[in-house]
This record gives structure tokens, sequence and C-alpha cells, in this order.
């Protein structure tokens, strides 16, 4: 743990323990040091890093500290950023969801009908949504689940127990009750010009949404709506409509059950997209995907016609890969002797977590 009284100094630090310090790092580290914070290092062994499809994946390193300030360093996890990159974070809190209150927030389009075409290409639909939203609403932080981190209904499991509320740091509260904690999932996705300032974070009113619930018209409800308790998740769905004889007098038609079973009679488990950061971006028309309108991204009843009367836009091979999209600031290892540098700035209340890089639904 380093203090600093300017970002020379820190930087000679840094350099002479062998840490790559990436170029331009002295500006961005001062205003920090104006606010004397400090500074959290990790040094990481590259002979023990695991490695999956090229990227580092880094264990996760915890700590604790009180402060009046809950912000997020964001220009400082930008030094080493080689592309456009997906921040996610995670915070339970007790009985309260958060959001940012210096940026624009926005929910992610829930309830969506989706077409079965989606089921194996899930992670590319929903980068196209996701990049979709912020280019309805640049510079946005997206709000994807706001919901008691005990229980959801429905989603894929299993949920939050008493153990993860105590590795999560349940045991330095005050409180030592595990319950009772909603789990507000935040993410954003930028490139190392656009951030101008970290994100601050604060109290937000409670929200519901991504349910089966009908709402007034007797349609099942759209977007994220004000409510006294927290029920709100992205939720995307594949309708199968009854195909088999009909037998009954008054067949009722609307009223949805549970997954279709396999060949074995179970249901199919609810699926859990993964990885969607580096998900092929460009191939995924979203008026193609969907079945029904979604007016928050402008996706029309006319543009869902149109699109069934043209031909499916080509895969470009090239784009499978996604060649040039980072996950957590990029990270990467470098050789010679070097560190790869990982910076954690103590700016962040007790209580904010990022579990993974990795977008996990």
């Amino acid at each position: 743990i380093l203090s600093a009284e300017e970002s020379g100094g820190l930087n000679r630090w840094l350099t002479d323990n062998d840490y790559s310090i990436p170029d331009g790092a002295a500006p961005v580290l001062q205003p920090y040091i104006d606010q004397g914070l400090y500074f959290f290092v990790a040094r990481v062994n590259i002979d023990k890093v695991t490695y999956k499809d090229g990227s580092a994946t880094l264990s996760p390193l915890r700590f604790h500290y009180d402060s009046e300030n809950f912000f997020l360093p964001v220009r400082l996890g930008l030094l080493n950023a080689k592309g456009a990159q997906d921040l996610i974070v995670h915070i339970l809190a007790r009985g309260q969801r958060y959001q940012v209150v210096n940026k624009p927030n926005v929910t992610i389009p829930t309830n969506v009908g989706v077409a079965t075409d989606a089921k194996e290409r899930f992670g590319e639909f929903y980068a196209a949504l996701f990049d979709r939203t912020l280019q309805k609403n640049p510079g946005a932080v997206v709000t994807e689940y706001a919901w008691d981190a005990s229980g959801c209904d429905p989603c894929p499991g299993p949920q939050l127990n008493a153990e993860h509320f105590v590795t999560l740091g349940a045991d330095v509260l005050p409180n030592t009750d595990p319950w009772g904690f909603v789990l507000t999932r935040l993410h954003a996705r930028y490139t190392k010009d656009q951030p101008s300032e970290d994100m601050v974070f604060a109290a937000a009113p409670p929200i519901v949404g991504g349910r089966e619930v009908p709402g007034k018209n007797g349609e099942i409800e759209d977007g994220a709506t004000p409510s006294g308790f927290n029920n709100f998740q992205g939720r995307y769905i594949i309708r199968h409509p009854w195909t088999g004889p009909i037998t009954c007098d008054n067949p009722q038609r609307g009223i949805w059950g549970g997954p279709p079973g396999g060949h074995d009679g179970a249901p199919e488990p609810i699926a859990s997209a993964q990885d969607t950061a580096f998900a092929p971006r460009g191939n995924i028309e979203l008026a193609r995907f969907v079945t029904k309108p979604v007016p928050e991204l402008d996706i029309s009843a006319t543009e869902l016609e149109e699109v069934k009367n043209t031909e499916p836009r080509p895969i470009d091979p090239s784009t499978i890969k996604n060649p040039g999209s980072g996950g957590c600031a990029s990270c990467s290892t470098v050789d010679g002797g070097k560190s790869s540098l990982a910076w954690t700035l103590l700016g962040l209340m007790l209580g904010w977590v990022v579990l993974r890089r990795k977008k996990q639904r």
C-alpha cells in the first residue's frame, strides 16, 4: 500500500520495483495523489496466471476500508487499455440498489421475446442489444440486475448463500446477518479516451422488471418501473406455442408454463450467457432476432416486418474472435522480467465487489 506526494515519485518507485508503467501515467495519477489517496499495488507472477483464449484470468483480491466517498477510479484502469473494454461492477448493499450519479443511467431492455435462433447465438445477440442501448444513450451506465442477492425467480442459479456473503465482505460489517442484501450489477463499455471522470455511486430508488408479471393491458411488463422493492433483471424469452392436439372444450391461449421438457421429460435449464464482453460483434441484426417491437431501442413493428422480407446478412468470419476487444482494462502480461501492472485505487467504500470481468447472467 503506497502513499505519494507527487506522481513522479510514485512512477519512480514502480519503475524501480520492475513494474511496467504505461506512457502518460503521471497526469492520471496526480489527481488521486492531490486527494490524499493511497495506492494498492499487486505483483502478478506470470508463470502462475491462467490463460483462456489468449487472455489472462487473474485471481481476485479482497481488501476493505472505511470511506465517505463511494467511487470507482475508472481513469486509472484505462492506462493499459488497447481498445473498447467492458467494465462490470457488482454492488452488495443491505436493502439498497445503487447507480452512478455523475453519468447517465439506463436499464437494459428486458422481457424481450426472442427467436429460437437466438439460443445458439445468445452472446452475440446480447452484445448487439447492449451496444444499441449505448448507441441510444451515449456514455450511459447500464443497470442489468437489481434484486435480493439470496433469491431470484426466474433466473439461473445457484444464488448467493451465507458463505458467499462472508467471502465478499459481510464478516467485517457491524451487522453480521448475511441476509437482506441487494445485488446491483452495473455495466459500462468505453474506450480509453471516453471517460472524463470517475464513477461516483449513490443509493437509488427500487425498481422492478424482467418478471413474468402481466401489466395493465395484460401483456408482460416492459422495462423498469418504480416499486417498493428491487426485482429487476435482464430477461429474454423463447416462447414455444403448444403444437399438440387440443382436446379441452375451452382452450385458453397465452398462458405460459416453464421451459419445455427434454428427451427425459425434465425441463431444460435456464441458459446463462457468459463471456459476452468478448462475443463477436457486427453480425447480428436485432430486428431479426426479436419477436416484438422494442421501443427503448426504436425497433418498431415496421422494422420487424421489413427484415422478414430480406435475406440475413452473411457472417464475417474475421469478426468471430472479435480482435481488439478487451475485458478488465485489457489486462495483459509482459515478458522480460517485468510484472504486469494491476492498480486498484483505494477509493471505494466497503460493499463494492468486482466479481469477475466476464459477463454472466
